[in-house]
């Protein structure tokens, strides 16, 4: 599939944290050729190269899952209430519309009730919405309807109701969950430029389970397999429409960028070094950042004993319904990878 049809594909998958079941069979048919797959019961899909060539195994990871939300009850007049899996602000969420997938597999449409402002009490309009607040109609009127004629049970999953889009003329993408889907291209795409070439060395990957309730699925996937060293592709939060100047460290357009610090992990600062080297060698713009706040699937393979890094795809309005990305800086990571993972060899490794 082409690079713009599969990104659009794969943001617009199915796939909430605990059920990434379609975004797995997206990237499974895009890799399955050259790439030994396994899933497990978490539904990480585990790959493995064909052809193993060499000592120094280096594992490449983007988590599969997008924030969403789970039914949690079901009230008498058919309205559902639901919890978010992920983090979510619910202002956000509010007369949006989003997808629920039912007992046979299909998506019913549904939106996020708004009381109309005819309704609203002035006290009620400046106050700070909570998921209590907050409930699903997908038309029905009872909650027998809604269990016999839409298939919609308790615990059954939600995300946005988006379809991504491409613009050719600017190079953007506007859609859902790029945290971590355009991660997940990035990562297909190293793959399958890497497969093409004699690297001398061994190279494995995970599209990763349920990282936006805690980084479960890298838990699981340390426990399966245990590389020299990680690479975690990220859909990163862009800053360039809020922060100060001088502290916008992950803008669009600027190249894909290389986290120091976040509350999951200190990166490694040698592996940290040899990527940014790589990135002047080449002539490939990054940028750096230091974070006070969220967390990668690196934050389990760095205790791990694993040296890990982040390259991170700026990923405007990230945990919203809509985000924008770029394919330039889709295109940077990937290079960045690429060069990364040729250029190492074990007395670098050693040095680690």
């Amino acid at each position: 599939m082409k690079e713009i049809d599969l990104i659009k594909q794969l943001s617009t998958s199915f796939g909430p944290s605990g059920m990434e079941d379609d975004v797995v069979s997206v990237v499974k048919e895009e890799v399955s050729s050259f790439m030994d797959c396994k899933e497990d019961t978490m539904r990480n899909l585990i790959m493995h190269r064909k052809k193993e060539t060499g000592k120094l195994h280096i594992h490449l990871d983007a988590h599969g899952d997008e924030v969403g939300f789970i039914i949690q009850a079901i009230k008498p007049n058919g309205l559902l209430r639901f919890l978010p899996l992920g983090g979510w602000i619910c202002e956000n969420v509010a007369a949006q519309k989003v997808w629920i997938k039912n007992r046979e597999g299909k998506l019913v449409e549904g939106v996020v009730c708004s009381k109309p402002p005819h309704f609203t009490k002035k006290e009620e309009r400046h106050k700070h919405l909570d998921f209590e607040d907050l409930l699903i109609d997908v038309g029905a009127s009872s909650k027998e309807e809604v269990i016999n004629e839409y298939g919609i049970s308790i615990g059954s999953f939600a995300v946005p109701a988006v379809s991504c889009s491409y613009d050719e003329k600017h190079e953007m993408f506007l859609g859902k969950a790029f945290d971590c889907r355009i991660g997940c291209a990035a990562l297909i795409q190293t793959l399958k430029d890497l497969e093409k070439k004699e690297i001398g060395k061994t190279i494995s990957a995970s599209i990763s389970a349920q990282e936006e309730v805690g980084e479960r699925g890298m838990k699981s996937v340390m426990q399966q397999i245990k590389p020299d060293l990680m690479i975690c592709f990220e859909g990163c939060p862009a800053d360039d429409t809020f922060e100060e100047e001088y502290m916008i460290q992950s803008a669009l357009k600027k190249g894909p960028m290389l986290r120091h610090f976040d509350v999951s992990m200190i990166t490694h600062p040698r592996f940290q070094r040899f990527a940014l080297d790589i990135a002047k060698k080449y002539n490939i713009p990054v940028q750096e950042s230091v974070r006070r706040g969220g967390g990668t699937n690196g934050g389990i393979s760095h205790t791990c004993n694993i040296p890990t890094i982040v390259i991170g795809i700026p990923t405007r309005y990230a945990h919203t319904f809509y985000s924008y990305t770029s394919m330039q800086d889709y295109k940077h990571a990937v290079l960045l990878a690429e060069k990364i993972i040729e250029e190492l060899n074990e007395k670098i490794y050693s040095e680690f």
